[in-house]
C-alpha cells in the first residue's frame, strides 16, 4: 500500500516506487491510498493502479473549529484505513507524507510494517509521526529532520530517469513549435503556474527574440499570457499546461521554475541547468530543496521578491547564450543524484516483507 495523496509531489514518488516494485516483482500487487481532495483521483488510475479512498485529515494551521474536530476526524480515518488494509491484505505501508499518510501510519502501527520516504528538505508532521513507528526511513537529502533516515534521493518515473534529451531534441522542438537550433528556455511554475514568474518573464519576449533565444512557457491553466512574436526570431510559445514533461525537458537548454522537491529532482536527473525561484510560503523548504544543486554548480537561485524582468534579463540571457556554461551546469546538476532512488526504495520495501 502506497500512501502519498494530495499533491503531485507526494503522488509521483509513490507511483515511481510502485513502478519499481513491479519491475522487480511482476507478481506483486500495489494499491494506492488517497482522498477526494487530492490529485490522486486523476493521476493514479491513469497510471494503472487501484485506488482506495479514505477521508482527508488536514492539519489546521490556526486554532479554528477544524482543530476541535481533528481527533474525531483522525479516528474515523484510521478506522476506514484499517478496513482498507485488511481488505487488500497489505504486507507493508509506504508513506510519502500529505493528508493521507498520517491515518495510514496510525492505522498500520503495530499491525503492518511501515516504510517512510521524505522528499522535502524539512520533514512534515505526518512523516515525523510515521518515522517513529517505521522499520525503514528514507529521505531525499541529508538533515531532513528524520534522524534515522537513509538518504537515497527521490523516486522518479522511468520516463524521466531514462530520458535521453539529445535523442529527443528534434522531436520535442517540433512538438512544441520551437526553433530547431536556437537556445531555448523552459519556464513553468508548477501545475497551476506562478503569477510572479509569468509577470517577470513575459515582458522580455522581445529581448529573448533579439538574443536569438526561444521560450517554452507553461503559464498555468487559470492564467493567460499574451506575448508579441518577433518575425524571423525564435518563437516564444505560451501553453497552459505541459502534458509531456519529457518532451519539454528535451526541448530546453535551461529552465526557470519553482523548487519543489519533485521539480528539483527531475530537472537535476535530466541534467537541465536551472534557475530556481522558491515559493515564498511554507517553512522555507523550497529554498532548502534547491540549495544542494546550487552548491554543486548546477543551478542558480532568485528569491521571489527579487524576481523582476531586469533580474531575469541579467541572469538568464548570459547563461542561455553561453553553451560551455550550460554544459558544465547540466553535468553538475545531473551529478546530484536521484536517478536510482526508485529502485533503491523498492529493494528496501521488498526486504521489509522478505520478498
Amino acid at each position: 500500500m502506497v500512501a502519498g495523496g494530495g499533491t503531485a509531489g507526494h503522488i509521483e514518488p509513490a507511483l515511481a516506487l510502485a513502478d519499481a516494485v513491479m519491475r522487480a516483482r511482476p507478481d506483486a500487487r500495489v494499491v494506492a491510498l488517497g482522498t477526494q481532495r487530492g490529485l490522486e483521483g486523476k493521476i493514479v488510475p491513469a497510471r494503472g493502479y487501484p485506488l482506495e479512498m479514505i477521508p482527508p485529515v488536514p492539519m489546521p494551521r490556526k486554532p479554528t473549529m477544524d482543530l476541535l474536530k481533528l481527533p474525531l476526524n483522525v479516528r474515523n480515518a484510521i478506522k476506514q484505513t484499517r478496513a482498507v488494509l485488511d481488505k487488500v491484505g497489505a504486507d507493508v505501508v509506504v508513506g510519502f507524507g500529505g493528508y493521507v499518510a498520517l491515518p495510514a501510519y496510525l492505522a498500520a502501527r503495530g499491525r503492518t510494517p511501515i516504510v517512510v520516504h521524505e522528499a522535502n528538505a524539512r520533514a512534515g508532521l505526518a512523516n515525523k509521526v510515521g518515522a517513529r513507528y517505521a522499520v525503514k526511513v528514507a529521505a531525499a537529502v541529508p538533515d531532513s529532520g528524520l534522524s534515522n533516515a537513509e538518504v537515497i534521493g527521490i523516486p522518479l518515473r522511468a520516463s524521466i530517469t531514462e530520458l535521453d534529451r539529445q535523442a529527443l531534441r528534434d522531436e520535442a522542438r517540433q512538438f512544441f513549435g520551437l526553433h530547431p537550433y536556437a537556445p531555448t528556455l523552459l519556464v513553468f511554475g508548477g501545475s497551476q503556474g506562478a503569477q510572479s514568474i509569468n509577470n517577470a518573464v513575459a515582458p522580455l519576449a522581445s529581448d529573448f527574440a533579439a538574443a536569438g533565444v526561444g521560450v517554452l512557457h507553461a503559464h498555468g491553466p487559470k492564467n493567460t499570457l499574451a506575448v508579441q512574436q518577433v518575425p524571423g526570431a525564435p518563437a516564444y510559445v505560451p501553453v497552459p499546461y505541459l502534458e509531456r514533461m519529457d518532451l519539454a525537458y528535451a526541448a530546453a537548454d535551461a529552465v526557470l521554475c519553482r523548487s519543489g522537491a519533485m521539480t528539483v529532482a527531475e530537472v537535476s536527473a535530466v541534467g537541465l541547468p536551472a534557475v530556481f525561484v522558491p515559493l515564498p510560503h511554507g517553512n522555507g523548504e523550497q529554498a532548502l530543496n534547491g540549495r544542494p544543486v546550487v552548491t554543486a554548480g548546477g543551478a542558480l537561485m532568485i528569491n521571489d521578491d527579487e524576481l523582476t524582468p531586469a533580474k531575469i534579463k541579467e541572469t538568464l540571457l548570459p547563461l542561455l547564450t553561453n553553451p560551455r556554461r550550460l554544459s558544465a551546469m547540466g553535468a553538475a546538476a545531473q551529478g546530484t543524484g536521484h536517478r536510482a532512488a526508485a529502485d533503491v526504495l523498492a529493494r528496501m520495501v521488498l526486504d521489509v516483507v522478505g520478498k
